[in-house]
């Protein structure tokens, strides 16, 4: 299981003003938080709490129809490329990125044990378009369009502009290179895939695209690229089992929802910042800042009464940013809590070769680059505890698939019991709804000419 040391944000290290006295709050929150773990077990199966997502590890139905489709496709396509945007492609590079041998889309077939090169298409920015179809052969390439709602303006664009390509380059048989993840009964792209006949994955209902990674929206890409789903998956069934504990001192997703929540509304500590120390995981920073900001950061509480809440989510990798981010955070204002994530043991050794031995660099001979990243991080957290900064470190022995399937559902339920403590709706998204509704009017989506008239108003100003 992962492990997680919270001592750096005692207030026995830190002292009181910035510290806290956990097990004063443990024994203070020890009912709130096992009603709030109780509650969320409760309600997972009951329509409209957007909770299904907790129920996606024991999804043995949609494991096998996504590896019986991966066999069925392996050797016939040399690409995979994803069309998605925010939680439709972020875990999906988190997982690839931190499970892929690096730089995978560069190494030969035979480095790839001849698994496809993968690539997200996730903004839609006209030059990363025409750059990524400058150097893809549509012919050998699969393409995954993932939206729940079909209506994904930015996914949407990118498909029409895909399957215009397709069809130009290959004729009818393009239908074969399409795969489409939706709705299981709505939506546009539901209606498309009908009517073209896209061979199709289901997004469950009552899942949104934040906590999707466990569903097709992620497994399908995983499948595809040759990386063990049902691993996976048994280590988020396994996280899964340990998060019922309803005891805070025996559950480490409550532990760090419960810290982050008192640092933001007692000690001001009102950013977050996620910082592993591995390239691998780079882009679990990437999906945390969108699964924490989305989820916490809110307007109103449930009762409907205004508070504007929800801390700030800063991604971070070590060691490049002690470089450009940790002067900041040691002796810039005192508003943060820095999330570490450790790993153990690489995957593989670099030892530093016995030369310069004569001069200041001649100490780090006969050390190896995996002692030096480690003991980086221990020295950045050490001088963080210098100045009073309060850090947590989440350490897993090894990157693989189900010590990644813990981490990110640990993740999930962790950003659950923060929203049931601040007392907000932790699944809606009013906020990215408004900004989606004006992009509509603007692009003359019909039934919003009202809109567009009054935006076309405001933008004249």
């Amino acid at each position: 299981m992962l492990k997680f040391d919270y001592k750096n944000v005692t207030a026995e290290i830190l002292g009181e003003y910035n510290g806290l006295n956990l097990e004063q709050e443990f024994d203070c929150y020890h009912e709130r938080i096992a009603r709030i773990i109780s509650d969320l077990n409760s309600k997972k199966d009951k329509p409209g709490q957007w909770l299904q997502w907790m129920n996606l590890g024991y999804s043995e139905e949609t494991v096998w129809l996504v590896k019986e489709y991966a066999a069925m496709t392996q050797g016939l396509f040399e690409n995979i490329l994803v069309l998605g945007i925010g939680g439709s492609a972020l875990g999906g590079m988190a997982i690839c990125e931190a499970l892929l041998k690096p730089y995978w889309n560069v190494l030969t077939e035979e480095q790839r044990n001849k698994f496809p090169r993968i690539f997200f298409l996730d903004n839609i920015d006209p030059d990363q378009i025409n750059g990524l179809l400058d150097i893809l052969d549509l012919k050998k390439t699969l393409v995954n369009v993932i939206t729940k709602s079909g209506s994904t303006a930015e996914t949407m664009s990118q498909f029409m502009i895909l399957k215009n390509r397709l069809q130009e380059e290959i004729g009818d048989n393009y239908v074969r290179h399409i795969v489409a993840t939706t709705d299981q009964n709505a939506g546009i792209l539901r209606q498309i895939s009908n009517e073209e006949g896209y061979k199709t994955f289901v997004i469950p209902d009552d899942v949104g695209g934040r906590f999707s990674v466990f569903s097709a929206v992620g497994l399908l890409p995983f499948a595809l690229v040759g990386i063990d789903i049902e691993e996976m998956m048994q280590g988020v069934k396994d996280m899964d089992l340990a998060l019922k504990n309803t005891d805070v001192r025996h559950n480490i997703a409550a532990q760090n929802a419960l810290i982050h929540y008192l640092m933001d509304t007692q000690k001001g500590k009102n950013m977050t910042v996620m910082m592993p120390y591995s390239s691998k995981l780079r882009y679990v920073s990437d999906w945390f800042v969108q699964l924490w900001a989305e989820s916490l950061g809110k307007e109103k509480f449930v009762d409907g009464n205004k508070i504007n809440i929800g801390q700030t989510p800063i991604k971070a990798i070590g060691v490049t940013d002690q470089h450009s981010q940790i002067q900041l955070y040691n002796e810039g204002p005192n508003n943060k809590i820095i999330n570490f994530i450790r790993v153990k043991d690489f995957d593989s050794t670099v030892d530093i070769p016995k030369i310069f031995e004569f001069t200041g660099v001649g100490y780090l001979g006969g050390k190896t680059v995996n002692e030096l990243i480690n003991a980086e991080a221990d020295a950045t957290k050490v001088s963080l505890v210098d100045y009073q900064r309060p850090n947590v470190t989440i350490t897993m022995d090894k990157i693989n698939p189900y010590n990644m399937g813990q981490l990110l559902y640990m993740f999930e339920v962790q950003t659950a019991i923060a929203g049931e403590l601040y007392g907000i709706d932790t699944f809606n998204q009013p906020g990215v709804e408004q900004a989606k509704n004006y992009t509509y009017a603007l692009m003359g989506r019909a039934g919003y000419e009202e809109s567009a008239e009054t935006l076309k108003q405001k933008m004249s100003l």
